[in-house]
């Protein structure tokens, strides 16, 4: 089976401030916005991983979506309970600095974890937590 990740979403609230930290903080390029029925879709990723893509969208961007539960992702957002994603970096602290420095909420400093990573983690603007993982010996 040939069989790879190709896309994952994040909800965002404000595309400005997603980008600004995205791209300008995290150095991840825009490879796409979309602006389509009223909505808004960024997508961002990796100069290293052109084949992989981070789409920033609204929450509850689908159409289906009832305007109650529109309001309760909403909600879930603004408290920072959605799921956000991991990435990998060569050194932590260094990225760790950056993304400080950004003024970021700091969620957890650099650390030695017992699983052989060293790790750290950040809100982004929309609330939505973010691991950036340094593998031992890396």
């Amino acid at each position: 089976m040939d069989l790879k990740l190709s896309q994952c979403f994040i909800a965002v609230d404000d595309h400005d401030k997603a980008l600004a930290f995205y791209r300008d903080v995290l150095g991840l390029e825009v490879r796409n916005d979309v602006g389509f029925e009223g909505m808004r879709w960024v997508t961002v990723g990796s100069p290293l991983q052109l084949d992989v893509e981070i789409v920033l969208e609204p929450p509850a961007a689908s159409p289906d979506i009832s305007p109650a539960d529109k309001q309760a992702m909403a909600e879930l957002l603004a408290k920072g309970v959605l799921r956000g994603v991991i990435f990998s970096t060569a050194d932590c602290d260094a990225l760790y600095e950056r993304v400080h420095a950004s003024g970021a909420e700091v969620l957890q400093e650099p650390m030695d974890q017992p699983y052989g990573l060293r790790d750290c983690a950040f809100r982004d603007p929309a609330g939505n937590v973010l691991r950036f993982t340094e593998r031992s010996g890396a």
